[in-house]
């Protein structure tokens, strides 16, 4: 069963509360979606310790349940 935009959104807030969580079903099929995560969570780690963390939030459903996430992150810009 494919995952809605919306869970997808729930679980990235629930490990970050912060972030502002932008999702694109890129297919139509609810399998394949893009995702913008901007958290302060971020600042100061690696492209790759970003995506572990959104990663993680997703609970063991990335390439089950959602089989395919393009992610770009980032911290938010400074002022």
């Amino acid at each position: 069963m494919p995952m809605d935009s919306k869970e997808i959104e729930q679980l990235i807030k629930k490990k970050l509360p912060d972030a502002q969580v932008t999702i694109r079903d890129l297919a139509g099929d609810g399998d394949h979606y893009a995702a913008e995560v901007v958290s302060e969570t971020f600042r100061g780690k690696t492209r790759v310790q970003q995506h572990q963390l959104v990663y993680e939030a997703l609970e063991g459903n990335m390439g089950g349940t959602l089989h395919a996430l393009a992610l770009q992150t980032s911290a938010p810009k400074s002022q």
